[in-house]
Protein backbone atom coordinates (compact mmCIF):
# COMPACT_ATOMS: atom_id res chain seq x y z
CA UNK A 1 0.00 0.00 0.00
CA UNK A 2 1.40 3.57 -0.63
CA UNK A 3 1.89 6.52 1.63
CA UNK A 4 -1.19 8.66 2.94
CA UNK A 5 -0.94 11.78 0.46
CA UNK A 6 -0.73 14.73 2.27
CA UNK A 7 -3.71 16.96 1.50
CA UNK A 8 -3.62 21.28 1.79
CA UNK A 9 -6.66 23.00 3.87
CA UNK A 10 -8.32 23.56 0.28
CA UNK A 11 -7.96 19.99 -0.62
CA UNK A 12 -9.49 18.92 2.06
CA UNK A 13 -12.63 21.48 1.67
CA UNK A 14 -12.83 20.44 -1.76
CA UNK A 15 -13.13 16.51 -0.45
CA UNK A 16 -15.82 17.30 2.64
CA UNK A 17 -17.93 19.60 0.00
CA UNK A 18 -18.26 17.66 -3.22
CA UNK A 19 -19.62 14.24 -1.47
CA UNK A 20 -22.75 14.00 -2.60
CA UNK A 21 -25.30 17.09 -3.60
CA UNK A 22 -22.80 18.09 -6.46
CA UNK A 23 -25.10 20.50 -8.33
CA UNK A 24 -27.30 19.69 -11.23
CA UNK A 25 -27.33 22.27 -13.16
CA UNK A 26 -25.51 22.93 -16.33
CA UNK A 27 -21.97 24.22 -15.44
CA UNK A 28 -21.76 22.07 -12.14
CA UNK A 29 -18.09 22.84 -11.62
CA UNK A 30 -19.12 26.21 -12.03
CA UNK A 31 -21.84 26.40 -9.33
CA UNK A 32 -19.27 23.94 -7.09
CA UNK A 33 -16.38 25.91 -6.94
CA UNK A 34 -18.63 29.07 -6.62
CA UNK A 35 -19.80 27.14 -3.27
CA UNK A 36 -16.31 26.72 -2.38
CA UNK A 37 -15.07 30.52 -3.19
CA UNK A 38 -12.48 29.41 -5.97
CA UNK A 39 -12.09 29.62 -10.15
CA UNK A 40 -14.26 26.64 -11.83
CA UNK A 41 -10.49 25.57 -13.80
CA UNK A 42 -8.67 25.70 -10.44
CA UNK A 43 -12.00 23.16 -8.77
CA UNK A 44 -11.32 20.41 -12.03
CA UNK A 45 -7.52 21.11 -12.07
CA UNK A 46 -7.82 20.09 -8.01
CA UNK A 47 -9.70 17.24 -8.88
CA UNK A 48 -8.08 15.86 -11.47
CA UNK A 49 -4.59 16.13 -9.21
CA UNK A 50 -6.56 14.20 -6.67
CA UNK A 51 -7.45 11.29 -8.81
CA UNK A 52 -4.02 11.43 -10.46
CA UNK A 53 -2.06 11.18 -6.82
CA UNK A 54 -4.52 8.36 -5.84
CA UNK A 55 -6.17 10.05 -3.09
CA UNK A 56 -9.52 9.77 -4.73
CA UNK A 57 -10.13 6.79 -7.22
CA UNK A 58 -13.34 7.74 -8.69
CA UNK A 59 -15.53 11.28 -9.04
CA UNK A 60 -18.58 10.58 -10.60
CA UNK A 61 -22.26 9.61 -10.22
CA UNK A 62 -23.61 6.86 -8.78
CA UNK A 63 -26.85 5.20 -11.23
CA UNK A 64 -28.79 2.57 -10.65
CA UNK A 65 -28.08 0.53 -13.53
CA UNK A 66 -31.35 -1.16 -13.57
CA UNK A 67 -33.45 1.83 -14.00
CA UNK A 68 -31.56 2.61 -17.15
CA UNK A 69 -31.66 -1.22 -18.61
CA UNK A 70 -28.39 -2.59 -17.41
CA UNK A 71 -27.45 -5.09 -14.28
CA UNK A 72 -24.59 -5.57 -11.66
CA UNK A 73 -24.02 -8.51 -9.44
CA UNK A 74 -21.43 -9.14 -6.75
CA UNK A 75 -19.33 -11.92 -7.66
CA UNK A 76 -16.43 -13.61 -5.69
CA UNK A 77 -13.52 -15.95 -6.95
CA UNK A 78 -11.37 -18.69 -4.93
CA UNK A 79 -7.83 -17.77 -6.04
CA UNK A 80 -5.05 -19.87 -5.63
CA UNK A 81 -2.26 -17.46 -4.13
CA UNK A 82 0.42 -18.79 -6.08
CA UNK A 83 -2.17 -17.44 -9.51
CA UNK A 84 -3.25 -14.19 -8.36
CA UNK A 85 -1.67 -12.10 -10.09
CA UNK A 86 -2.40 -13.88 -13.34
CA UNK A 87 -6.32 -14.32 -12.28
CA UNK A 88 -6.48 -10.52 -11.07
CA UNK A 89 -5.12 -9.18 -13.91
CA UNK A 90 -7.38 -11.66 -16.45
CA UNK A 91 -10.44 -9.82 -14.03
CA UNK A 92 -9.57 -6.54 -14.24
CA UNK A 93 -8.97 -6.32 -17.93
CA UNK A 94 -12.77 -6.80 -18.66
CA UNK A 95 -14.51 -2.86 -18.66
CA UNK A 96 -17.64 -4.84 -17.01
CA UNK A 97 -15.49 -4.91 -13.97
CA UNK A 98 -15.42 -3.01 -10.83
CA UNK A 99 -14.89 -2.63 -6.96
CA UNK A 100 -11.81 -5.79 -6.97
CA UNK A 101 -10.90 -6.17 -3.53
CA UNK A 102 -8.97 -9.01 -2.00
CA UNK A 103 -10.50 -10.81 1.12
CA UNK A 104 -9.19 -13.16 3.67
CA UNK A 105 -11.44 -15.64 3.20
CA UNK A 106 -11.97 -18.67 1.25
CA UNK A 107 -13.82 -16.51 -1.62
CA UNK A 108 -10.70 -14.50 -1.94
CA UNK A 109 -11.58 -11.79 -4.63
CA UNK A 110 -14.51 -10.03 -4.70
CA UNK A 111 -15.74 -7.52 -7.13
CA UNK A 112 -18.99 -6.04 -8.78
CA UNK A 113 -20.04 -6.65 -12.78
CA UNK A 114 -21.64 -4.32 -14.36
CA UNK A 115 -23.05 -4.22 -17.78
CA UNK A 116 -25.37 -2.28 -20.56
CA UNK A 117 -28.01 -6.03 -19.73
CA UNK A 118 -29.11 -7.80 -18.05
CA UNK A 119 -27.69 -10.73 -20.54
CA UNK A 120 -24.19 -9.06 -19.94
CA UNK A 121 -23.61 -10.36 -16.75
CA UNK A 122 -23.72 -13.65 -17.74
CA UNK A 123 -21.78 -13.25 -21.44
CA UNK A 124 -18.86 -11.44 -18.57
CA UNK A 125 -19.22 -14.52 -15.80
CA UNK A 126 -18.27 -16.70 -19.12
CA UNK A 127 -15.78 -14.24 -19.98
CA UNK A 128 -13.92 -14.91 -16.68
CA UNK A 129 -14.30 -18.27 -16.33
CA UNK A 130 -13.23 -19.25 -19.40
CA UNK A 131 -10.16 -16.18 -19.07
CA UNK A 132 -9.05 -18.16 -15.60
CA UNK A 133 -10.23 -21.15 -15.29
CA UNK A 134 -11.67 -20.57 -11.98
CA UNK A 135 -15.67 -20.43 -11.47
CA UNK A 136 -17.16 -16.96 -10.68
CA UNK A 137 -19.60 -16.79 -8.00
CA UNK A 138 -22.49 -14.19 -8.41
CA UNK A 139 -24.57 -13.07 -6.03
CA UNK A 140 -27.64 -11.04 -7.28
CA UNK A 141 -29.25 -8.41 -4.94
CA UNK A 142 -31.98 -9.12 -3.55
CA UNK A 143 -32.73 -6.19 -1.72
CA UNK A 144 -31.55 -2.41 -1.88
CA UNK A 145 -30.44 -0.10 1.13
CA UNK A 146 -29.38 3.35 0.98
CA UNK A 147 -26.22 3.66 2.56
CA UNK A 148 -25.09 7.24 2.23
CA UNK A 149 -21.29 7.37 3.82
CA UNK A 150 -19.38 10.82 3.75
CA UNK A 151 -15.86 10.55 5.13
CA UNK A 152 -14.72 14.01 6.34
CA UNK A 153 -10.84 14.42 5.07
CA UNK A 154 -8.64 14.85 8.52
CA UNK A 155 -9.15 18.28 9.91
CA UNK A 156 -11.76 19.16 7.77
CA UNK A 157 -15.72 18.91 8.35
CA UNK A 158 -18.69 18.09 5.67
CA UNK A 159 -20.78 21.66 5.05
Amino acid sequence: MSEPQALDPLERRIIDHLQGGFPLVSRPYAAAAARLEMPEAALIERIKSLLQRGVLTRFGPMFQVERAGGAFVLAALEVPEADWERVLAAVNALPQVAHNYRREHRFNMWFVLATETPAGIAAAIARIEADTGLSVHAFPKEKEYFVEMKLASRGGSHG
